[in-house]
């Protein structure tokens, strides 16, 4: 970064991403002028120029092209270092769970982690159905429990803590809510819900953001869920859990970013699995 301070970076980069200097000027709060000034160090400094320019239109030239693919891996790279050398400095671990989403568990993982000679602090953050993912990958949190395959494991490792079946929940007046247990053919043509944020599940019911939210559109009937048991282990009333016979198995994991290797999220991975044992 020696030709090329980390600040300037950041200033060709909002340009190269709105082609405007009036709107590069507005996302960074600088002064216009101000910004086409240290465009034109950084072009003069470089001796190539970054963008093409008339009074209407801004481009990019192949060097632009260039540094503004090189130039974001480098600002993501200083920002990542950034923020794991403050996450490798710190004395407490965020976890991040979905309310009533540890199955149980979260209190003997604790009560274990504490026996261990080096644990830290654990802060506790509750989540959205669909964010521990973006939680975990962006360092917000160190480790989380997530539930396979209702969450996105998409770049995070995992250790598997448990196993449950899951139970398909419909109101009291429902076809099915006298029955035993029902098949996932059972199913077919009831309305089920958009989880808010996740990708992938396409409901044709209305969109929910909660357990909370689920339930009280199904004790409406406006349509059914499935959910791991744990989730729902106090109903309101007006709505019926069945078991589902031939789905397969939901999985409470613990979760942490793949390329975090600290000594602190080890030490806690392996508290979580002596507490399952």
């Amino acid at each position: 970064m020696a030709e090329l301070e980390t600040r300037e970076l950041e200033y060709f980069l909002a340009v190269a991403s709105e082609l405007h200097f009036g709107r590069a000027a507005v996302r960074l709060s600088i002064a216009q002028p101000a910004l086409s000034k240290a465009i034109q160090r950084i072009e003069t400094r470089l001796g190539v120029q970054l963008f093409a320019r008339s009074s209407r239109h801004v481009e990019l030239t192949a060097a632009g092209e260039a540094l503004q693919e090189h130039g974001r891996h480098a600002l993501n790279a200083v920002s990542a270092a950034a923020r794991n050398a403050r996450r490798a400095g710190e004395s407490h671990l965020r976890l991040v769970l979905k309310p009533g989403g540890d199955a149980g568990l979260l209190s003997g993982i604790l009560a274990e982690y504490s026996r261990h000679p080096d644990a830290h602090q654990v802060d506790i953050l509750f989540s959205g159905p669909a964010d521990r993912t973006d939680f975990l990958l962006s360092g917000r949190a160190d480790v989380g429990l997530l539930f396979i395959p209702f969450d996105d494991l998409t770049g995070l490792a995992y250790e598997t803590l448990h196993f449950e079946d899951r139970v398909a929940i419909v109101p009291a007046a429902h076809r099915l809510a006298e029955r035993e247990s029902v098949r996932l053919s059972d199913l077919d043509g009831e309305t089920m819900p958009s989880w808010k944020g996740v990708p992938g599940v396409e409901g044709t019911g209305p969109e929910v953001a909660d357990v909370v939210q689920l339930l009280h559109l199904i004790s409406l009937e406006r349509m059914v869920g499935v959910l791991p048991r744990s989730l729902v282990d106090q109903v309101p009333p007006g709505v019926v859990c069945v078991p589902i016979a031939d789905a397969p198995p939901s999985q409470l994991v613990l979760a942490w970013n793949e390329q975090d290797r600290r000594p602190q999220v080890a030490s806690f991975v392996n508290a979580a699995l002596d507490s399952v044992r």
